[in-house]
């Protein structure tokens, strides 16, 4: 894993985004795009070339992106802002004929000969994935994605979630990018794997002797994990009906967060061993059956969703999903792993919590003689930390105790870099050519064999309905 503030990459580069008009790019990526030059993490000679079907003149769209990033950013050098769009330029296609392709192909040469040398190319896909197989094929027909020279320039293509929305649909979209690219250019993205905490477990777990010891089903009780929102689904109501919460978090968030956790140690730190070690935990989930679904899912609706603007009537979909899952390992055996999420929820909270069983016996006053429990947390949005409940004398002359919480807080003290924006990673490492943090065949594959049955199993379950503002259906696992 390569260190992000001791890098810049020198090699010219051309980064390409379809759907250059879409939320994504204007929410996330022309932001940390601006946030990685700010920062002077992008190559010295780059381009950025914006490419979607909409007509927009190079200035034009220059002004969108500067909208774009002023409206995400407080402080920032005019300078460097006006610098950073006399990089980027744009180009009106569309995603399903070969000619837009072939015109991107000429606006690319242009490009690399007004920064003078054979340059590395990245595709970024911001578009829905209903695009992705039109996209690939063309890439390849059009010859976008050879690089300009034997000896330099490499291509990448960076896509993003879901990938598929079953097993069968992944492996045909797997297929295909087989066919036409080589694994080492495809980089699927799964942008809370660049979380900062999800990535400390990493280092929490393996460079501290205190809790791999503890880490198994001899002394871990159950595990859980969380992604809470508490807004609905306004604003984009038809690609979350056609979705549903499970494709949407479930398959890829809270089942990376759930290998992190559960991994083995991955011994070196790259690519290769942390991905083949995350493939191998989620190969171990237990699949869910006729037999087991309905003790071991829940599935909700908040109250409401009926009503937003493009959902389908009398709508099936869920809003909140809570699984009982278990990995059959040797580790892990018999430890329940619950994986939880919603929307229009109390809170917005994206954590990780681990209890350990309890202990046989208290050493405490005879009113207090329960065991207790300690519960390390992390924290991964917002207010990112970790911490551990643990129990101790209170101050004074008796000797009851309580609970204390020892914590670590990202933002909590002066010494502590700003977190970098997730997609600031993302971008970082695609052009870096770092995989380590973007999901493997393998990888996408398991998540799918596992979510693909309890989709196929969703009609057999209760739809339960929950207020908004609620913690969800009272249903307990």
């Amino acid at each position: 894993m390569t260190s992000f503030e001791n890098m810049q990459i020198t090699p010219p580069t051309i980064i390409t985004i379809f759907g250059a008009t879409g939320d994504l790019s204007t929410q996330k990526l022309l932001p940390s795009l601006f946030d990685l030059f700010q920062k002077r993490y992008l190559p010295k000679k780059f381009k950025i070339v914006g490419f979607s079907r909409q007509e927009i003149s190079n200035k034009d769209y220059r002004e969108y992106a500067k909208k774009a990033i002023m409206a995400k950013k407080t402080s920032f050098s005019e300078e460097d802002l006006v610098e950073f769009l006399s990089h980027i330029s744009y180009a009106q296609g569309f995603f399903d004929k070969i000619e837009s392709y072939l015109e991107l192909l000429e606006t690319l040469k242009i490009k690399e000969d007004e920064i003078g040398q054979c340059t590395n190319k990245l595709f970024y896909l911001a578009v829905p994935p209903v695009y992705y197989k039109n996209i690939f094929e063309h890439l390849a027909q059009s010859e976008l994605m050879k690089p300009c020279s034997n000896e330099a320039g490499w291509t990448r293509i960076l896509v993003e979630k879901p990938f598929g929305n079953n097993i069968t649909t992944a492996q045909e979209l797997d297929a295909i990018l087989g066919k036409l690219f080589k694994e080492e250019q495809v980089f699927r993205i799964d942008h809370y794997l660049a979380k900062e905490v999800l990535q400390d477990i990493l280092m929490f777990r393996f460079s501290n002797l205190i809790f791999e010891p503890l880490w198994s089903k001899h002394f871990i009780e159950r595990v859980e994990l969380s992604l809470f929102e508490t807004r609905g689904v306004e604003g984009r109501g038809a690609f979350f009906d056609e979705t549903g919460a499970l494709r949407d978090v479930g398959q890829n968030h809270l089942l990376q967060m759930l290998a992190f956790v559960a991994t083995e140690d991955p011994v070196e730190l790259d690519a290769q061993h942390v991905r083949a070690e995350r493939a191998r935990v989620l190969k171990a989930l237990r699949p869910i059956t006729e037999e087991t679904v309905c003790e071991t899912v829940v599935r909700g609706q908040y109250d409401g969703y009926l009503e937003v603007p493009n959902i389908a009537s009398g709508s099936q979909t869920e809003t909140y999903f809570k699984i009982k899952a278990f990995i059959d390992n040797e580790r892990w055996n018999g430890v329940p792993f619950y994986l939880e999420s919603g929307k229009a929820l109390t809170e917005n909270k994206a954590e990780i919590k681990v209890y350990f069983k309890k202990t046989e016996s208290c050493l405490c006053i005879s009113e207090e003689k329960s065991p207790r429990q300690n519960v390390l947390t992390f924290r991964i949005q917002p207010d990112e930390g970790t911490s551990v409940l643990f129990w101790a004398k209170k101050p004074g002359l008796s000797l009851e105790i309580e609970p204390r919480e020892l914590s670590f807080s990202y933002k909590g003290s002066p010494e502590v870099k700003p977190l970098a924006d997730a997609y600031e990673k993302v971008l970082f490492d695609g052009i870096l050519g770092d995989q380590m943090l973007f999901t493997s065949t393998e990888e996408v594959s398991a998540t799918w064999h596992f979510i693909t049955p309890i989709l196929d199993l969703w009609r057999d379950t209760p739809l339960h309905r929950y207020k908004k503002g609620s913690a969800g259906p009272e249903i307990v696992l």
